[in-house]
């Protein structure tokens, strides 16, 4: 079957996005604070005890993120006044509170990134997942006094009736399509698709690639460097996704500061949130209204 969540459209044929103040590129830090189930599978380092119940080494190295990596990670956003976009497992709620103080401290965005990372609603009904999202928001929003606009599925995970279902809960944009370096309209009344990388993360760098953290440093910079050559007529969107288990070990520390030393002092950027992105791109401006009406007369 063909995806009808989203039409084709070549970056180079839509109508111009300006970005706040004359900035060039958008730069978030899509920050995952994720639970995980000790008696399933998941993100593993080491495949050789990842399918044993209970695995220690794998869930212990998930478990550093809340514990101390988290902690390290803030210190360094802060360092460099960057507010995260939180994609936030609502079971953090219960099972690490301190870290949902912080984040509501420092006025973060907060994503709905499912109940844990250990649960996919792949195979769920339309009505078990209609209830499923509608806890997980709800969680969401009783913790951090904010109604969460945007989604992104436990490893980016949907089902066909998923975007349809956060709609009708009120949210505004998904970060599951990681397909373009713009926000784009789609096909459901309301939604967004707002970008995020699976290539410029964490666990796709260090844990898939085995990239050192110099190199990491040099990859942000070139991507950077690249959005803003590209942008001189249209703004882009740059997204660093990260995991406190991952970025916040202490020898990848310093490389973290270095990047972003580099992203928030690099000019023509503006350091925001996924909200403020989508936000902004739905807002009534006379670009955005063109480009929507330039879209319906396509359709």
């Amino acid at each position: 079957m063909d995806n009808g969540l989203y039409d084709y459209s070549p970056i180079v044929d839509r109508a111009p996005i300006r970005l706040p103040d004359g900035a060039r590129v958008a730069f978030y830090v899509g920050l995952n604070i994720e639970h995980y189930q000790v008696d399933r599978p998941s993100t593993s380092i080491f495949a050789g005890t990842a399918g044993l119940t209970p695995d220690p080494l794998n869930y212990g190295w998930r478990d550093y993120g809340p514990r101390v990596g988290f902690w390290r990670v803030l210190d360094i956003l802060d360092r460099h006044h960057l507010r995260a976009s939180v994609l936030l497992n609502s079971d953090v709620v219960e099972h690490n509170p301190q870290i949902i103080t912080a984040g509501v401290a420092r006025d973060w965005a907060w994503l709905a990134h499912g109940k844990n990372n250990s649960i996919l609603q792949a195979d769920m009904s339309i009505e078990q997942e209609r209830d499923y999202l509608t806890e997980v928001v709800d969680t969401i929003e009783r913790a951090t006094g904010t109604r969460p606009r945007g989604w992104m599925g436990p490893a980016l995970s949907e089902t066909f009736h998923t975007p349809e279902l956060l709609a009708e809960l009120g949210l505004s944009y998904v970060l599951d399509w990681t397909n373009d370096d713009q926000p784009y309209r789609l096909n459901v009344p309301g939604l967004l698709s707002v970008p995020y990388s699976v290539e410029l993360n964490d666990i796709s760098l260090f844990v898939g690639k085995a990239t050192s953290g110099p190199d990491f440093v040099q990859i942000v910079k070139d991507q950077l460097d690249q959005l803003h050559a590209e942008s001189a007529d249209s703004g882009r969107v740059m997204a660093l996704a990260l995991h406190p288990f991952v970025i916040g070990q202490a020898f990848r520390a310093k490389y973290l500061d270095q990047a972003l030393e580099y992203v928030a002092n690099y000019p023509g950027v503006w350091l925001t949130t996924t909200d403020e992105i989508a936000a902004h791109f739905s807002s009534a401006s006379p670009l955005a209204e063109s480009a929507q009406a330039e879209d319906d007369q396509v359709r």
